[in-house]
């Protein structure tokens, strides 16, 4: 998700978080022993596979919000999926954090041929990972790879309006909308005849 709501005081760890993945639909209904060994070894990997086994053990309300992330993409991995649905994993992580999530998902997906379905509202920190892009404008959509569908005439049609994009040093894209006074600088239509 991209947020959710987790009680900071309450005594749940990120262990306990992951487990919910398992049978959080199961509440009141103890495990056999043999199904509590299975459940602590599918729980245990889950969280060695996003690299969280350092701090699993601590209390949700102690966890920075990447650890927390990282936790709920364990939760979800624990049930073994063909497919994620990622709704803005990286919204309220720092740069740094949302490179790496990317990079974490873009991994486990190859290690485990997990398909990926992530919505994002910011590309750039994921545009070294994704293999194809649905952008969804108010007049339309276009797929293919970001640099088929990142560009001024795709979002320009897209968005009904001019948009420019515009790259820096480093490859981050940024999307700029121009109003029609900036894409005739000189305050009149080119086809208008006009008294001077």
């Amino acid at each position: 998700p991209q947020h959710r709501t987790l009680d900071s005081e309450a005594a749940v760890s990120g262990y306990d978080l992951v487990g919910f993945g398992v049978d959080g639909n199961r509440w009141g209904i103890s495990l056999s022993p043999s199904q509590q060994a299975e459940k602590d070894a599918a729980v245990d990997e889950a969280i060695a596979a996003v690299n969280a086994t350092a701090y699993a053990g601590r209390r949700l309300g102690q966890l920075s919000g990447g650890e927390r992330q990282r936790l709920l993409l364990a939760q979800a991995l624990v049930g073994k999926p063909q497919l994620l649905l990622l709704d803005e994993p990286a919204a309220n992580l720092d740069l740094k954090n949302q490179i790496a999530l990317a990079e974490l998902v873009a991994k486990l997906a190859t290690e485990r041929n997990i398909a990926v379905l992530l919505v994002t509202h910011d590309l750039n920190p994921l545009l070294h990972v994704v293999d194809r892009v649905l952008y969804i404008g108010r007049h339309g959509v276009a797929i293919g790879s970001s640099d088929e569908v990142i560009t001024a005439p795709v979002l320009s049609r897209l968005y009904n309006t001019n948009v420019e994009v515009l790259k820096d040093k480093h490859g981050r894209q940024f999307i700029v909308g121009l109003e029609d006074v900036m894409a005739h600088p000189h305050g009149h239509d080119h086809n208008e005849d006009q008294n001077i």
